[in-house]
């Protein structure tokens, strides 16, 4: 029993969706998962395990920001033998190539946070996703009906949500960063340490471009074809 999720041995799947927000991770379960069951509630972060199409699959919500995935993806990684986490998040739009609702499927990221030069020790690292399962991700995202564009890119995982500097983007998109979020960075340099498997998969919520936004609600409950993709890549 670990000391954040504090479930029993057994609980959780060797498969993750892995949503910062806890209530996102209730309605994933409620809305996707055959016979999902509360596994944890602690600190409010809310966890449940069930079945998609005979798969068992676990959801657990994250929290915002790399310290906090982090401490959850450590845990699920050491403490319950989690195989495969897969990022189901919201993002901001960096760039018009990017609409809203349009899904990214994060082939690596870009960080401007301290953690990883602690950890390197000043040296730059390229966290990554598992190439397996953004080739799924990609091929489950072609078979989908869906009616919105998905694009393959970097995100921004960056430590402010509130930036005083948002000028300091602007290298990062010339660069090809699509959408800036919180948590990729540090969970794909977590499970290349750990030899596990792990993927991003985020809906634009908001456009640091255009000013558009979702409410609180649309985020938490109508990003489905996010879901339906990460968990068919996720299960492949």
């Amino acid at each position: 029993m670990s000391t954040h999720i504090a479930a029993a041995p057994g609980q959780i799947a060797p498969v993750v969706l892995f949503p910062g927000d806890p209530l996102r991770a209730k309605w994933i379960a409620e809305t996707f998962l055959d016979g999902a069951e509360l596994y944890s509630e602690t600190r409010g972060m809310l966890g449940f395990t069930g079945a998609w199409q005979g798969h068992r699959v676990s959801v657990q919500g994250s929290g915002m920001g790399q310290p906090s995935m982090s401490i959850y993806a450590n845990e699920l990684f050491t403490e319950y033998g989690v195989q495969t986490i897969v990022r189901v998040g919201s993002c901001g739009g960096l760039t018009e190539k990017v609409g809203m609702r349009d899904i990214i499927i994060a082939s690596g990221a870009c960080t401007d946070s301290g953690i990883n030069r602690v950890r390197f020790h000043g040296q730059d690292y390229a966290p990554v996703a598992d190439f397996p399962l953004l080739r799924a991700a990609v091929e489950a995202a072609e078979s989908e009906p869906l009616d919105v564009a998905v694009h393959v890119g970097l995100l921004f995982s960056s430590d402010q949500f509130y930036s005083t500097r948002p000028e300091l983007t602007e290298p990062l998109v010339q660069h090809g960063a699509l959408g800036v979020e919180m948590e990729t960075s540090a969970l794909y340099t977590l499970a290349a340490y750990h030899d596990r498997r792990a993927l991003s998969i985020c809906t634009v919520s908001d456009h640091l471009v255009t000013g558009e936004e979702t409410s609180a609600h649309e985020r938490e409950q109508t990003f489905g074809d996010m879901v339906r993709i990460a968990l068919r890549a996720a299960t492949a």
